[in-house]
């Protein structure tokens, strides 16, 4: 692997069937599957580059082992800064100046919306996308798309059927951030409480990712005098909204977005204590939760961590571990039949996929069109050191699919 102007180049090989019937789109020869990505290697939300990295390496764990179907895979990731104009430059040259045959695991949810009608006027499949918004999961108008995040209209029903059933009062603020991934919680989140979002949200506040600090915001949102405050933001902002309401001795429950619930990156540096009692979702076993410490599959990943990427966080790298493994099953799939038209059939159909680190009974089910991966998770409240789930899994039937 090779790391220049914060790209990412690896190799995955080994030898093919010479029996097989070979069918080959763009990126793909007897040897080699070229698939890119973009991800933000700089910038405000530099971060999330992290998801990159950990594909990169597990994807370097399979070149070790083998391949997959008798070829390498050679995977071209390129940062864009979480500038949705850059991500659509550098797409482009994935597609047209490297040939890949598709954009896999693209990372953010304003960078994946930028580049999708480019990506399906080109027939080029953009799949397995780290974004939440359902605005991607629209077969009729984006059918070379799907993403591999809980959607904001699952995540959001989870949380507001929880905060209907539990505090029916509440009296919500709503710190969000100033793109389509707040934006978009926010509206479905008002959409989950139905008729009651207009009495039970109190006051919303928004940011935009440029910015040092939300103190002042915070400070508004208290001035309000909700005790309930939603979280649409991401993983810097959180942290410090849960900060500042505990120095401003703002005594309120937390609803934190799954993504942004990590110990070591949110919840410690916001405060052990200042995060007491906050609430949000899981689908997957956690590596901080001392109940999985015995889990083979948890004690796998974390030898792979050790081993392919000892410079990461073990706590937060979980998700983009799946997300690789799911990678390779998709391109395992398609055997020999490599094109473009095979590579999206094989992504968009898939049923009852029990993947390593999800929570037990949680699969993935994935048709032509119905492309939300899953629809379940479990409620969890911080117990000032680790996550506790509790309740039952929470399923959303399939009807609240989206499309606003």
């Amino acid at each position: 692997m090779t790391l220049a102007t914060a790209s990412i180049l690896l190799t995955v090989g080994f030898a093919p069937d010479a029996g097989a019937q070979k069918k080959y789109g763009p990126g793909v020869t007897d040897t080699e599957i070229k698939i890119g990505q973009t991800a933000p290697y700089s910038g405000p939300l530099s971060s999330l580059s992290t998801f990159a990295r950990i594909e990169a390496a597990y994807l370097r764990k399979i070149n070790e082992s083998g391949g997959i179907n008798g070829r390498k895979v050679t995977l071209i990731s390129l940062d864009d800064a979480f500038s949705p104009p850059k991500t659509v430059e550098q797409t482009r040259k994935l597609v047209e100046g490297d040939e890949v045959l598709a954009i896999v695991g693209s990372i953010g949810t304003p960078t994946n919306l930028a580049t999708s009608k480019y990506l399906n006027s080109k027939g080029v499949p953009q799949i397995l996308l780290l974004a939440s918004t359902p605005k991607l999961d629209n077969s009729d108008n984006l059918p070379w798309t799907t993403t591999f995040m809980m959607p904001q209209p699952v995540e959001t029903r989870i949380y507001a059927e929880y905060l209907l059933k539990s505090k029916p009062d509440a009296r919500i603020a709503v710190i969000y951030q100033n793109d389509d991934l707040g934006k978009g919680n926010l509206g479905w989140f008002k959409a989950a409480l139905g008729a009651k979002a207009s009495t039970m949200i109190v006051k919303e506040a928004a940011y935009d990712v440029t910015e040092p600090t939300i103190d002042s915001q915070i400070v508004t949102l208290k001035a309000s005098g909700a005790d309930t405050l939603f979280h649409a933001s991401n993983a810097r902002f959180a942290a410090q909204s849960i900060r500042k309401a505990h120095e401003l001795g703002w005594k309120v429950q937390h609803v934190l977005l799954s993504g942004v619930s990590v110990i070591a990156s949110v919840i410690r540096p916001a405060g052990l204590e200042a995060s007491t009692g906050a609430v949000t979702s899981f689908w997957l076993k956690s590596p901080e939760d001392p109940m999985w410490d015995n889990d083979p599959d948890i004690k796998e990943y974390r030898a792979f961590m050790k081993q392919w990427a000892p410079g990461e966080l073990i706590e937060e790298s979980a998700f983009a571990y799946t997300t690789a493994q799911m990678i390779v099953e998709v391109l395992k799939r398609c055997g020999d039949d490599l094109t473009r038209e095979n590579l999206l059939k094989q992504a968009t159909n898939i049923q009852d996929l029990q993947l390593p680190l999800f929570l037990p009974g949680l699969k993935v089910n994935i048709s032509p069109t119905s492309r939300v991966a899953w629809r379940q998770a479990s409620m969890a409240r911080f117990d000032g050191a680790k996550w506790v789930l509790f309740g039952d899994i929470v399923a959303v039937p399939a009807d609240n699919r989206a499309s606003r």
